[in-house]
């Protein structure tokens, strides 16, 4: 059964509501027991990487998902924060990250981007697969999604980035590295695009 981690961060009743909708059992994992017995993953989050890191270690959550992943293979859907938490860390912290990823979260440089910009990069965007992935059936030739965040994941190996979206300069905006996924924008908040990347997930 998916479970969505919920440690405090994040629009949980969201994710559950569209994946009920669509008669794909989910459940809310609130204690390590609920961790425990997910055959996949969604870590959500929202706001500072410190905070959302601090968060995600105070529930008690944190070491089983850890094992979860990376001894038992379980797969993992990071989401906005979720996604940046699985990279090494960020600029934006002091905090180490869950390391599931190489690569480092870094703030955009509006004064270097190619055209006028501002932060946070807010609203509908369009996103690019740039390599086959389950993650995006269905979604290689249109697929739109809602971005809210001023931070990108700098991977370290770029086969490991799935898709693309620009703002300013293309930036990566999914990830894949093994039974590990993460994407930047909001599937929650991205209709049927999002409904249909979640279901995608839950095929995997």
């Amino acid at each position: 059964m998916i479970t969505i981690i919920d440690y405090g961060l994040g629009n949980v009743l969201a994710f559950a509501n569209m994946y009920r909708r669509m008669d794909v059992p989910v459940a809310i994992g609130r204690t390590p027991q609920d961790i425990a017995q997910a055959t996949k993953l969604i870590l959500p989050g929202v706001g500072a990487f410190d905070y959302a890191m601090d968060s995600f270690r105070q529930s008690g959550m944190h070491d089983i998902a850890v094992e979860r992943v990376t001894q038992d293979g379980v797969p993992v859907l990071g989401i906005c924060v979720g996604m940046q938490m699985m990279a090494q860390g960020s600029d934006e912290g002091e905090r180490e990250g869950l390391g599931w990823v190489p690569g480092r979260v870094r703030k955009f440089d509006v004064d270097k981007l190619a055209q006028r910009t501002h932060l946070p990069h807010m609203g509908w965007n369009d996103v690019v697969p740039i390599v086959p992935s389950p993650l995006f059936n269905s979604l290689e030739t249109e697929a739109r999604f809602y971005f809210l965040h001023s931070y990108y994941f700098d991977c370290q190996d770029q086969p490991d980035v799935i898709a693309t979206a620009e703002y300013g300069a293309s930036f990566a905006c999914a990830v894949n590295h093994g039974n590990v996924y993460g994407v930047q924008f909001h599937p929650e908040k991205s209709h049927d695009f999002g409904a249909r990347l979640l279901k995608n997930f839950a095929d995997i």
